[in-house]
């Protein structure tokens, strides 16, 4: 990443522009991503672009960029506060996640914590 693009990075409003950049050069993000996602984490008021950038990576390749995934999904819970995006995160822990939800809430704490936002009372 060059100055550039750094130039342009600070000036993104909402965390499209930084959403965008990383789908356009995923090859060659590795030794930016902390940047990006700090960026990211710094524009995204609502954690929609968050959301969209975990999902992306995940898809891309999970175990790869898992740190980064993880740092996005706890970025993503505080953001949402209105609970709109974070509901997309769920499927991460695998299709069938509703099957395990209390293994899930007793292994992974970003699980539990989406969960509980959005079925305070359980199902």
């Amino acid at each position: 990443m060059n100055e550039d693009d750094k130039k342009l990075l600070s000036k993104d409003s909402d965390g499209l522009l930084t959403y965008e950049y990383i789908a356009n050069h995923i090859s060659s993000i590795d030794d930016d991503l902390d940047y990006l996602i700090d960026n990211m984490m710094r524009v995204d008021l609502s954690g929609q672009f968050i959301v969209s950038a975990a999902r992306y990576l995940f898809a891309i390749d999970a175990e790869h960029y898992n740190n980064a995934i993880s740092r996005l999904i706890t970025a993503a819970i505080e953001k949402d506060r209105e609970h709109r995006y974070i509901a997309d995160l769920l499927p991460l822990w695998g299709a069938d996640y509703e099957d395990h939800v209390e293994e899930l809430n007793k292994s992974d704490n970003n699980f539990r914590r989406i969960y509980k936002r959005l079925y305070p009372t359980g199902i």
